[in-house]
C-alpha cells in the first residue's frame, strides 16, 4: 500500500507553495487595524493566485509571527485554524500546515483543519536565534496518533533555519538517523534562513543517503535554480520566489508563480 506521502502527492516532483499568513493577533507585527479579516483577505488572494498557477499543493504558515516561539500561544493556533476554515471551500489542492516552531501545535492544527500534511523541525538539537532548541519527535508522533491522524504526512526539516545544529554529524548522517529513528514521510533540506537556498551539495548528500525516502528542497528555490534542484530532489517547497519582487513579505505575484510552475513542469516532463 502507498504511504502517507504517496497518497497525498503521488510520484511526481511536487511543488508545494507557501501561503504566508499575516502576523497573527498577539504577535508584535500584527496589524490590529486590519485584524483577522485582513489576514483572511490577503491569504485568499495568495491562495487563488497559487492555485491558478497550477501548484501541486499549498502550505499555510505563520512566517510573519516574528520573533518566533517554541511554545506557541494557543490563540495563534486557533486563529490559524479559523483562517483556514474560512478559506476551506476555495482550496482545490492538498494543503498542509506549519506553526513555527512548535511541533505539537502544528499537529493540532493539522488535525483541526483536516490538513493532508505538516512540516516542522521534529528532531535534533540546535543553538538558535530563539534559544536552545530540542524538539521531541516521539511526543509529536504520539500526539498525532492520539488525535486519530495516522494518515497525516509528516515532513521533517532536518536542517533548521535560524539555527545551527549542535549535533556535529554530517547532515546526511543526521537525516539517515532521523529516518531510522522516527520514520518521517519526507525529509526537507533548508538554507540558513527563509528564502535562502539549501546548498545543492547538501541536497545531493541527503538524497544519496536516503534513496527510498522523498527528499525536498525546503527554502530558496528560485526560477533560475528549479531545474537543477528538481533534478536532484523529489520536490520543493517555495514561497519567496513566487512573491512580488521575490520578497518574502509581499503578496504572491501571479505572473511569477505561473512562470515558476512552467519551469517546474518542463523539468518533470
Amino acid at each position: 500500500m502507498p504511504g502517507n506521502y504517496e497518497r497525498v502527492f503521488g510520484d511526481r516532483k511536487v511543488v508545494i507553495a507557501m501561503v504566508h499568513l499575516g502576523a497573527l493577533p498577539g504577535a508584535p507585527l500584527h496589524d490590529a487595524a486590519r485584524g483577522v479579516d485582513g489576514i483572511i483577505a490577503d491569504a485568499a488572494a495568495d491562495l487563488d493566485a497559487l492555485q491558478a498557477a497550477g501548484v501541486d499543493a499549498v502550505m499555510f504558515g505563520n512566517e510573519n509571527d516574528r520573533p518566533y516561539e517554541f511554545d506557541v500561544d494557543p490563540a495563534s493556533t486557533a486563529t490559524m485554524a479559523y483562517v483556514i476554515g474560512r478559506l476551506r471551500d476555495r482550496i482545490t489542492v492538498p494543503f498542509g500546515v506549519n506553526v513555527l516552531w512548535d511541533p505539537t501545535s502544528t499537529v493540532a492544527l493539522a488535525a483541526a483543519t483536516g490538513a493532508a500534511f505538516c512540516r516542522e523541525i521534529f528532531t535534533g538539537t540546535y543553538a538558535s536565534d530563539m534559544g536552545h532548541w530540542a524538539p521531541d519527535a516521539g511526543a509529536a508522533l504520539r500526539y498525532r496518533d492520539r488525535l486519530g491522524r495516522r494518515d497525516l504526512a509528516m515532513l521533517y526539516n532536518v536542517s533548521a533555519e535560524f539555527a545551527d545544529s549542535l549535533d556535529r554529524r554530517p547532515l546526511a548522517d543526521r537525516a539517515r538517523s532521523a529516518v531510522f529513528s522516527s520514520v518521517p514521510d519526507a525529509v526537507l533540506v533548508s538554507g540558513a534562513i527563509t528564502g535562502e537556498a539549501a546548498a545543492l551539495s547538501d541536497l545531493e548528500a541527503v538524497k544519496a543517503a536516503l534513496p527510498d525516502t522523498p527528499v525536498l528542497a525546503n527554502t530558496g528555490v528560485k526560477h533560475e535554480t528549479v531545474d537543477e534542484v528538481l533534478r536532484v530532489a523529489d520536490g520543493c517547497i517555495v514561497g519567496s520566489s513566487l512573491k512580488v519582487d521575490g520578497d518574502t513579505w509581499k503578496p504572491v505575484d501571479p505572473a511569477r508563480a505561473a512562470d515558476f510552475m512552467d519551469r517546474a513542469r518542463a523539468v518533470r516532463g
